[in-house]
């Protein structure tokens, strides 16, 4: 049988509500929304939302971008869903990739062995291991401010290190590049690929490391605001007594 096709709900309205929230920094939305959706497994939603983006624009006023500033949404969205795979599943960036790039322009696409905005294939190939893993340890410590230690520490004695070593190849390699997401930028996908997977002791962390990472108070709840916006229209709900099963959070989403 051939997979069930689900209803749409990323809808025009929902679309102008995100990208029209007042506390959003500038050149958010749409990427936050489109981590959001591969999370949530709906990569066929992330081609509205692109297309959206291309004609009005990367903040709240309607204006169409020029070619310039559309390769630099593009660049956006593709490297908000790969920061987002280690936290939400290489299957599911995969596929919400593979959406994006089936309705991008070509001229807005960066191909094989040509520039590479986050320098990623030099950073594997030519830079010494141990420069890269020491810049994620320092992300690391930036995000998890005086507990980093701690919290290293408890992935190491997790009955394998291979679990912190897990997550210092995730920060060097893929979160601590800031070539085209910043730090605060990172964070935001960090929360937005959080949030629909009912993971509060990881969330809360991450909200507060967003504001060590430079975004304001009213910036990260902004982003947890959306978030929810679009999980509840895909049919998240809090779980409780008079909703005791199916698909959704079991208490009330880490807030700052």
């Amino acid at each position: 049988m051939p997979p069930v096709k689900l209803p749409a709900f990323v809808t025009p309205a929902l679309l102008s509500s995100i990208r029209g929230h007042p506390q959003l920094p500038l050149h958010s939305w749409y990427f936050i929304t489109g981590v959001t959706l591969s999370v949530l497994n709906r990569p066929e939603e992330i081609a509205n939302v692109f297309q959206h983006a291309l004609e009005t624009g990367p903040g709240r006023t309607d204006a169409k971008p020029e070619h310039g500033e559309q390769l630099q949404m593009a660049r956006k969205m593709r490297e908000a869903l790969v920061k987002a795979a280690p936290i939400g599943g290489l299957p599911k960036a995969i596929n919400a990739l593979f959406a994006l790039k089936a309705v991008t322009p070509p001229a807005l696409l960066d191909e094989p062995l040509a520039y590479s905005p986050t320098s990623r294939p030099v950073e594997v190939y030519d830079v010494p291991p141990s420069r890269i893993l020491h810049r994620g340890q320092t992300f690391f410590d930036k995000v998890y401010g005086k507990v980093s230690k701690r919290v290293m520490g408890q992935m190491d004695r997790s009955g394998t290190e291979d679990l912190g070593i897990t997550a210092r190849l995730m920060y060097g390699y893929i979160l601590s590049n800031t070539n085209v997401l910043t730090a605060a930028e990172s964070s935001f996908v960090l929360v937005a690929g959080l949030i629909p997977q009912d993971v509060n002791p990881q969330l809360k962390g991450h909200l507060k490391g967003a504001l060590n990472n430079g975004a304001t108070i009213e910036e990260v709840k902004a982003v947890r605001e959306i978030v929810i916006r679009i999980c509840e229209a895909s049919g998240m709900t809090e779980l409780g007594e008079t909703v005791p099963g199916g698909w959704g959070w079991r208490g009330e989403v880490a807030n700052l």
